[in-house]
C-alpha cells in the first residue's frame, strides 16, 4: 500500500478536510482497517467509557493558572497512528489493547542493561503528579495531569556510559494488536529521541497515568514519554525499548519529512511549520476561549527551566 505523505499531520483548521480524506481512503481499504465488531455506518462507543468517572487530580490548574483540560476530552481526542489516523476513532480502535504483561528493555551504551517489567516501573519508582501543558504541532493544546516519574531516575539505574549522547525510544511493533501498523502512514515501529541532557532534565517524565488513573490505551498505555516543552509528537507512546546511543537518532517524523519535522521539535512561536504558523494555538475544552486561539509561548512556557539546554543553539536551524 502506498505510504501517506507527512501532510497527515495537519493544523487544526485542516482537520475536518483530513477526516473526509481518511473516510474515503478507509472505504477503499475497509478489509484491512475495519476491526471486529465495527461495521460501516455504526457509531463507535465513547472510548474509555467510564474512565473519567471519579477521575481526580491534585490541583485544578497548572502553574500559569490554566485550567485542566476535561478528562473526557483528553481520552477522546488523540493522535496515535498505530491505531487510527482519525483522532476521534483512536479510542475505539484501541479498546481491546492489552498492556499486561509489558516490558521495557533499556540498553545500548550503559553499564547495567536491564529489562523492566511494568510492575518494576510502577513500584520501583515513586509515582507523582505533574500538571503539564501539551502543545501539538498541529496547533492545538491541552493541560493534562499526568502520573509518572522522572526519566532520569530510570536512566541512572542502567548507568549511562561516557560515550552516550542521545536516548533512542521505540514503540511496540505488533500489527495484530495495533491495526494502524498495517497501514503505511509511517515506517513502523515509531521511533523518537532526545539528547541525553534533555532526557535527564527533571521535567522529562515517564508517564504511567493521567487524572489519577492508569493510562488508557489511546493515551499511550502503559508507559509513554512526556517532554512538556516539545511538540506532542516527541512524546512517544507505548514504549518497549530505550537505548542510549552516541549518534543522533533518526526520529520517525524527521525521517518521513525532514523539511517539516526536526529532531528537536521544541515549541517555538517564532518558527513556523512550512505549512502553517505556530504563533497561536487552540486550547481544547477551554470555555473561556469560546473556540478562539491563544498565544503560544516559547518552549511552551517552560523556558526558564529548559532554555539553558540550548545556549548557543540556533533554534530556527535546529527546529
Amino acid at each position: 500500500m502506498a505510504r501517506i505523505h507527512s501532510s497527515k499531520i495537519t493544523p487544526e483548521h485542516f482537520y475536518f478536510s483530513r477526516r473526509k480524506f481518511v473516510s474515503g481512503l478507509a472505504a477503499v481499504a475497509a478489509g484491512a482497517l475495519l476491526l471486529p465488531g465495527c461495521r460501516a455506518g455504526s457509531t463507535p462507543p465513547v472510548p474509555g467509557a467510564g474512565f473519567c468517572d471519579g477521575a481526580t487530580a491534585g490541583a485544578a490548574a497548572d502553574e500559569l493558572g490554566a485550567a485542566l483540560t476535561p478528562c473526557d476530552d483528553v481520552i477522546s481526542y488523540n493522535n496515535f497512528y498505530e491505531f487510527s489516523l482519525d483522532k476521534e476513532d483512536v479510542g475505539f480502535a484501541a479498546r481491546e489493547f492489552v498492556t499486561s504483561p509489558w516490558n521495557v528493555t533499556v540498553g545500548g551504551l550503559v553499564g547495567k542493561p536491564r529489562t523492566f517489567g511494568l510492575e518494576d516501573l510502577l513500584k520501583g519508582f515513586p509515582q507523582e503528579e505533574r500538571i503539564y501543558r501539551m502543545r501539538c504541532v498541529e496547533g492545538w493544546s491541552m493541560v493534562i495531569p499526568w502520573l509518572g516519574f522522572p526519566l532520569a531516575q530510570l536512566l541512572k539505574q542502567v548507568e549511562p556510559l561516557s560515550r552516550a549522547r542521545y536516548v533512542r525510544f521505540e514503540t511496540l511493533l505488533d500489527p495484530k494488536r495495533m491495526p494502524g501498523q498495517t497501514f503505511g502512514a509511517l515506517d513502523w515501529p515509531y521511533v523518537e529521541g532526545l539528547r541525553l541532557d534533555e532526557a535527564m532534565h527533571n521535567l522529562t517524565i515517564v508517564a504511567t497515568g493521567l487524572y489519577g488513573k492508569p493510562l488508557p490505551p489511546q493515551n499511550g498505555a502503559p508507559v509513554r514519554l512526556v517532554v512538556p516543552w516539545k511538540y506532542g509528537f516527541k512524546n512517544i507512546k507505548s514504549i518497549v525499548k530505550i537505548d542510549l546511543v552516541e549518534a543522533m537518532p533518526v526520529s520517525s517524523w524527521s525521517a518521513e519529512a525532514p523539511h517539516e519535522y526536526g529532531f528537536y521539535a521544541s515549541v517555538n512561536p517564532e518558527v513556523s511549520h512550512p505549512r502553517w504558523s505556530q504563533a497561536s494555538e487552540r486550547r481544547i475544552g477551554d470555555p473561556r476561549l469560546a473556540g478562539g486561539r491563544m498565544r503560544t509561548l516559547l518552549f511552551n512556557g517552560y523556558g526558564k527551566e529548559v532554555s539553558p539546554l540550548y545556549e548557543g543553539l540556533d533554534l530556527a536551524k535546529n527546529y
